[in-house]
């Protein structure tokens, strides 16, 4: 985002604070514009980058032709509803099929994704697509577990609900044994 833009979201966010009733040029909210516009910069970055090229950037060919998991990694995204975090972990295994890629650049590609504006559902279908169409590896499965904010501070009010979403490709569709294995493991 260029310098304007956040000069454009900060006028905005001082026209919100008007709004709902605040003084926006009280001392405690002088500089709350600026790091809004600054903090939703951060959180939306990931607009601006290319998760194939991510990966791309450290393909390797291996015959390895086993699962490689890369569990629990955190994630923290905004809902695309109500702009409201939601945050947890995803599990991202996939089976090499002649091409590993750099463990780092999994939960790379998993920060891409969760920093856009989003659906938890959407997320795991782009990970695993990805992954699946950059690698072309036997299969990839993606399990996410968020806890919602905008389920648990408004709305519904449930603080204590989760959400878990799975996508699978290849042999993690096809294979029962696979899949089953995968979920062992991520328990």
């Amino acid at each position: 985002m260029s310098t304007e833009y956040n000069q454009n979201i900060a006028k905005n966010i001082k026209s919100v604070l008007s709004e709902i009733g605040e003084k926006p040029d009280r001392e405690g909210l002088l500089k709350t514009p600026e790091r809004v516009a600054k903090s939703l910069n951060f959180l939306t970055n990931g607009y601006e980058k290319d998760p194939s090229q991510i990966l791309k950037s450290a393909m390797f060919e291996e015959e390895y032709s086993q699962m490689v998991l890369v569990k629990e990694i955190e994630l923290y995204s905004l809902c695309e509803h109500h702009m409201l975090p939601f945050f947890g972990k995803a599990h991202v295994a996939y089976i090499p099929n002649g091409h590993i890629v750099g463990l780092s650049k999994i939960p790379r590609v998993v920060d891409v994704f969760a920093r856009r504006l989003q659906v938890q559902e959407r997320l795991t279908d782009q990970i695993k697509d990805c992954i699946q169409d950059t690698l072309n590896p036997k299969g990839v499965a993606v399990v996410i577990e968020a806890q919602h904010l905008c389920m648990q501070m408004r709305g519904v009010q449930k603080q204590h609900s989760s959400t878990t979403s799975s996508a699978f490709s290849g042999i993690f569709m096809s294979d029962e044994k696979t899949r089953a294995e995968f979920m062992n493991l991520i328990k």
